[in-house]
């Protein structure tokens, strides 16, 4: 599995939240916000994310990041 990579094409961060745009592909779903590689000790509750039913578009209810499905 490879690792989530934010737009600029480098590994997230592991501070959760810490970008706006995360691009995800087909490999690291089902999606949720954070992400696994994110620490979560202070970010908001883990939620997933319908990004195959909303089009390949998705938006975290609680962060307001938006992630792109990129394959």
């Amino acid at each position: 599995m490879s690792a989530p990579h934010a737009p600029t094409g480098q590994p997230l961060p592991e501070q959760a939240n810490a970008e706006r745009r995360y691009e995800v592909s087909r490999s690291e779903l089902p999606l949720s916000c954070p992400m696994p590689a994110m620490g979560v000790w202070d970010s908001h509750p883990r939620v997933y994310l319908p990004i195959e039913s909303e089009g390949g578009k998705a938006d975290c209810p609680y962060c307001g990041a938006h992630f792109v499905l990129v394959d």
